[in-house]
Order: C-alpha cells, then sequence, then structure tokens
C-alpha cells in the first residue's frame, strides 16, 4: 500500500516530525521561522483538504492545458512567464503583498473573495524584526 493511500484511511490527523526547522544547537530558530504550532504540523484531516490547498494550482493546469489545445504551445509559456514575473513583484519582506498584478493576470481582480474580507488566513498578524527579515531573505544570515 502506498503512502498516500495510507493517509487517506487515516481518521484523525497525527503530528509529523521534522517539520521545524532546526537552528545551531538543535532547537528552533524562533527569531527567523517564528514560534511552532501544532496546527501547522498536522496532516490534513479530510481527503478534500489538499485538493482546496491545490484548488488554483490545479485549475491553472487545466486552462493552460485548454489554452494549449486551443492557441498552441506558445500562448501558455507566455502566460507562465508573465506568471512568474508577477509573482516575483513583492514588497518588503516583513509588509504583506496584495499581488494585484496577479490577480489582473487570472482574471480574478474583479471578484471579492474571502481573503478579501478576512485576510489570508496563512499570513499572521505577526510583525519581526524588519533588518532581520530583509537580510535573511537576501540570504545575510
Amino acid at each position: 500500500m502506498n503512502s498516500r493511500g495510507l493517509r487517506s484511511q487515516m481518521k484523525d490527523s497525527v503530528p509529523v516530525a521534522g517539520f521545524c526547522p532546526q537552528g545551531a544547537y538543535g532547537v528552533q530558530d524562533s527569531l527567523r521561522s517564528g514560534f511552532t504550532s501544532v496546527k501547522n504540523e498536522l496532516l490534513p484531516s479530510h481527503p478534500l483538504e489538499l485538493s482546496e490547498k491545490n484548488f488554483q494550482l490545479n485549475q491553472d493546469k487545466m486552462n493552460f492545458s485548454t489554452l494549449r489545445n486551443i492557441q498552441g504551445i506558445h500562448a501558455p509559456l507566455k502566460l507562465q512567464m508573465e506568471y512568474r514575473a508577477a509573482r516575483q513583484i513583492q514588497r518588503l519582506p516583513f509588509l504583506p503583498s496584495s499581488n494585484l498584478a496577479l490577480d489582473t493576470l487570472r482574471g480574478s481582480d474583479e471578484s471579492i473573495g474571502f481573503e478579501d474580507i478576512l485576510s489570508d488566513p496563512g499570513q499572521s498578524e505577526v510583525m519581526g524584526e524588519p533588518h532581520m527579515m530583509v537580510e535573511y531573505k537576501l540570504g545575510l544570515l
């Protein structure tokens, strides 16, 4: 039995070890990676949870394959390059980014969703030290 089939048969979520990054002394570096949460270390408890997390990726793949069948290989390649360029445009690491260019390319700039009203649940309101976060993103630490 493969591991994917085993995960789907689990009834409760099980903590998985090895996900928290270790520091120099074997202890988690809370200044760089934040505090740990048991919720972040759990496997999905419902089979549709992974499908919902990967919804946008699956929808993009379907749109690219449809676009390739209709217009040829150049259309999805051009769109993927534009997506990649739009993803690279962000604010400083300690400021949340709205990704307006990416929303415009996907056509979701005119729709109001959960993340527009109640913010993205993946983004926390915890503010770190700006200088340390920029240095970590640039690879200086």
